[in-house]
């Protein structure tokens, strides 16, 4: 028991640390994020921006503190999915853009929505 445990809050503080950094990187390198959204044709930028740095700082240090782990990894779960359409979109062609580091990161994000869902479903079965 004592294993699985520390795997499962190994993992949740792993997971909230690669929302934590993007989030306090979203505000200080502002110019970059808004360009990269623009450039994606996302409407409304700096506003879905603000929101999702602090959306991604609040979720993270709640899962740090192990509090609403099912709320947070189900809502990073969801933001991780329309970043993966929206900014990830590697069958679209951008100026500037590398479609096959996107194709990656598309990838990646899937591994990452899998893992935040894999974290929702272990504290849904805790508390049954």
């Amino acid at each position: 028991m004592a294993v699985k445990d520390t795997l499962i809050h190994t993992g949740r503080i792993l997971l909230a640390l690669y929302f934590l950094i993007p989030g306090i990187g979203k505000f200080i390198s502002w110019e970059s994020q808004i360009v990269l959204m623009e450039t994606h044709n996302i409407i409304l930028a700096p506003f879905l921006l603000a929101i999702a740095g602090i959306t991604q700082i609040i979720g993270s240090i709640s899962l740090i503190l192990n509090k609403y782990v099912i709320v947070c990894a189900l809502g990073f779960a969801l933001m991780t999915l329309l970043i993966n359409l929206n900014l990830h979109d590697f069958w679209n062609e951008y100026e500037g853009i590398n479609s096959s580091h996107e194709l990656q990161n598309f990838y990646k994000n899937l591994g990452i929505f899998s893992g935040l869902l894999l974290l929702a479903a272990v504290y849904i079965e805790d508390k049954s």
